[in-house]
């Protein structure tokens, strides 16, 4: 008989199926259990399911295919796979609110299919609902924009969601609208198998101009609503970032045009990561610590930019159902298109 480990369940904040660096990810908890050697082989569901007699193999089957269940740190996705020994942990979310309602809220379709929906978010839209944003989101226009094909996949309160990006940012997102669109992309999240990059408008440039950012990312000890670089704990977080402009003298730029390709995606990634080289998003208001220049506060002001300056420009990925090749570029907003302009009069 397998046993779970007594005493271990901990509060989740980062569940890898909702990787993107950009939102806040739900509260729930982590169940750790050890399979010995001798208790392997048989299905991975149906021996989780064995071992946790508090979930049932239907639902086992779901946090797989939700990228919620880890074998010695790596997400597992294949329920059928044979069990192997190890240390397993399984992050349970927390209790799903209330149905969200279907909202004739227009939307910027990128592409769609039978199997999944492309969409360029606006800035000032949640993904879906939570405490503070009931409606108006992403999901409730998506419910009234696919109707039955969405509802249910992928969890009741976030039907077809597999990837999150912040209120606040604005670009392209990808929705699942079936069960079998929403394993294999929530498969290719787990894996980090896409091409996403964003843009940011930065104060000051980080140094060097081209590399790469490595850390780990968690919860601030001295701020739980923030996330921070840590030393030990939290989570591997990787950002590629190539500065592509740079505004004002040359030698001592005031703001910075970067491009950010994500290796990982954590909460709040790129965000953190940039304001950990000295160059934090123009207009963010959890991680824009230091005052911009008078110029720079100057264009801010006239550009009408209200949130952090970042966008999520290019999404490319492997069809998880057709095999097609599929890329997706969403030009800047009209506010940071706007600052971008402004400071480059700088």
């Amino acid at each position: 008989m397998i046993v779970p480990c007594p005493q271990e369940a901990t509060p989740l904040s980062t569940p890898d199926q909702m990787p993107d660096d950009e939102d806040e990810a739900p509260a729930g908890e982590v169940l750790r259990l050890s399979l010995a050697p001798d208790q392997a082989g048989g299905r991975l569901d149906k021996t989780l399911a064995e071992a946790v007699p508090d979930l049932s193999r239907g639902r086992i089957q779901a946090l797989l295919a939700a990228g919620r269940i880890r074998l010695d740190g790596a997400a597992l996705t294949d329920a059928s796979a044979k069990a192997r020994a190890g240390d397993y942990e399984i992050l349970i979310p927390p209790p799903e609110p209330a149905t969200p309602e279907p909202e004739a809220i227009p939307l910027t379709v990128l592409y769609e299919d039978a199997h999944l929906i492309v969409v360029d978010k606006p800035a000032g839209m949640a993904v879906h609902p939570a405490p503070g944003s009931e409606r108006g989101t992403l999901v409730n226009a998506l419910l009234h924009h696919c109707g039955d094909s969405l509802s249910g996949v992928g969890g009741v309160a976030r039907p077809g969601i597999v990837h999150r990006i912040d209120k606040d940012t604005s670009g392209v997102l990808v929705v699942a609208k079936t069960d079998a669109a929403h394993k294999g992309l929530s498969a290719l999240f787990a894996a980090h198998d896409l091409d996403r990059v964003y843009v940011a408008l930065t104060r000051g440039a980080p140094r060097p101009e081209r590399g790469t950012i490595e850390t780990r990312i968690g919860r601030s000890p001295h701020d739980r609503k923030k996330m921070a670089v840590l030393r030990t704990g939290g989570r591997e977080a990787i950002t590629h970032y190539a500065v592509e402009k740079t505004f004002g003298a040359q030698d001592k730029p005031v703001a910075a045009r970067i491009a950010c390709r994500l290796e990982t995606g954590r909460t709040h990634q790129i965000r953190v990561h940039l304001a950990s080289k000295g160059a934090p998003c123009l207009g963010d208001p959890i991680y824009g610590a230091g005052a911009p220049t008078n110029a720079v506060k100057d264009a801010l002001a006239r550009s009408g930019l209200k949130r952090q300056a970042l966008h999520a420009q290019v999404l490319g990925f492997v069809h998880p159902v057709t095999g097609e090749t599929l890329r997706f570029e969403s030009p800047l907003p009209e506010d940071m298109a706007s600052l971008e302009g402004l400071l480059s009069g700088l």
